[in-house]
């Protein structure tokens, strides 16, 4: 059995392209793994709080040792991890608003960045522990940014590319619908970035 989460992190409701590129996503995945579970998280309706000193203090204290108080504020992010770790798929819909990821997404990328629980420290410098994972990045923006002069304006992929791999989320592919605001583009864009789901 494999275990999905679909994280959704825009803010367009079902107008959403990441959303529907990431429902695509999950039809191929669910086609290929016929026997699955599926979770899906909508970060923006969440409204995931920003951390805070009192719940990054939580995430050092021993769990024996949370008071009441303590356990109420490290919950969103226990819940997080556990949905992360038992997952075995994570697909991400992830638009690019102005030039990166959405605010909702960054607050989910802090409440699992748990030292001793996603990542640690070795004699040859960190160690991601949420191994064994496959990620899917399902990108939307309405310019070109996989390649041309908007490459280097691209904060989402190499940065979800970069930061999950620290957290030992190595296997990442991201599947783009791009130019969907470019004239001569957008009427083929979404089509085009469904027909290139390739699930390994």
């Amino acid at each position: 059995m494999k275990n999905i989460l679909h994280l959704i992190s825009s803010m367009q409701g079902s107008a959403s392209y990441s959303i529907q590129l990431g429902h695509a996503i999950i039809e191929k995945i669910q086609e290929k793994y016929p026997d699955n579970t599926l979770e899906e998280v909508n970060l923006v309706e969440t409204e995931i709080p920003h951390l805070t000193p009192t719940v990054l203090r939580t995430f050092f204290i021993p769990e024996d040792q949370l008071t009441q108080d303590d356990t109420k504020s490290i919950a969103l992010s226990n819940e997080f991890v556990n949905q992360l770790l038992t997952a075995d798929i994570i697909v991400i819909g992830a638009p690019l608003y102005n030039f990166t990821i959405h605010s909702s997404l960054k607050a989910w990328i802090d409440h699992i960045t748990r030292a001793g629980i996603t990542f640690g420290y070795g004699e040859n410098g960190p160690v991601g522990k949420v191994n064994g994972k496959k990620v899917y990045v399902a990108m939307s923006s309405g310019g070109i940014f996989s390649e041309g002069p908007g490459k280097a304006n691209d904060f989402v992929v190499p940065y979800l590319k970069s930061f999950l791999g620290f957290l030992g989320m190595t296997d990442l592919t991201a599947f783009r619908a791009e130019g969907l605001k470019v004239p001569g583009v957008k009427e083929t864009a979404m089509q085009k970035a469904i027909d290139s789901i390739v699930i390994d």
